[in-house]
């Protein structure tokens, strides 16, 4: 019993002494939009505890704070293989419309299928159109997924239910832009704000969990 009393005050006192609890912080409460707001058409709206995209083109940005070095944790699934969705992270300032957050930020994908053209680089886990996924981990639709995004200075890594798909560091080799809906190439901020895209009518993502932690 006083082994167990000392080990816990040595795990608080670790805690206290680092300034950071590295637990996860979830940023969606599950009843509302409470913490986020619209940008752009579409919608984002609240289904028996669920985000669910509504239109597009459009995201919900969350606002209160940019993010760096820390995390971020996403649970969602598609409707079908060719639903079209994506996390944003690094945008430098809070976006008037969601071609800012496109070409100032990444987007990670989240596409399995093939109706948007792009193959591997514009694949569910890659920065849309800049990198090449590593591997194809997504499940099945209707499926949940565990999407895990490290912001660790310049380095941006994603996983996909515990799969490497993305290693990124600024400065790395990217291809050139072909399409005009793809973003613009350069850096990005090692402290950005974060948001969900809601793509178009025809695609329907549903999310349960936004959550952070610091690195």
């Amino acid at each position: 019993m006083k082994k167990n009393i000392i080990t816990l005050v040595i795990a608080f006192l670790l805690v206290s002494c680092s300034g950071q609890d590295k637990s996860w912080r979830q940023l969606f409460n599950g009843k509302d939009l409470t913490g986020w707001e619209q940008v752009g058409p579409g919608e984002f709206v609240v289904e028996d505890g669920l985000l669910k995209t509504v239109g597009g083109m459009g995201m919900i940005l969350y606002p209160a704070e940019k993010f760096s070095n820390v995390v971020i944790r996403v649970v969602y699934n598609v409707k079908d293989n060719d639903a079209n969705s994506g996390v944003f992270i690094r945008i430098p300032e809070k976006p008037s419309d969601e071609w800012f957050a496109v070409n100032r930020g990444y987007e990670v994908q989240i596409d399995n299928g093939t109706r948007h053209v792009g193959g591997e680089y514009h694949c569910s886990g890659v920065l849309y159109s800049l990198t090449k996924a590593k591997a194809h981990p997504q499940k099945a639709p209707g499926e949940w997924n565990t999407m895990e995004i490290t912001l660790d200075g310049q380095r941006t890594i994603v996983h996909i239910n515990g799969e490497l798909v993305t290693d990124f560091t600024e400065g790395d080799a990217v291809p050139e832009k072909t399409r005009d809906f793809e973003p613009d190439r350069g850096p990005r901020p090692e402290s950005g704000y974060i948001g969900l895209q809601n793509h178009d009518g025809l695609s329907t993502v549903y999310f349960k969990e936004v959550a952070v932690r610091p690195l």
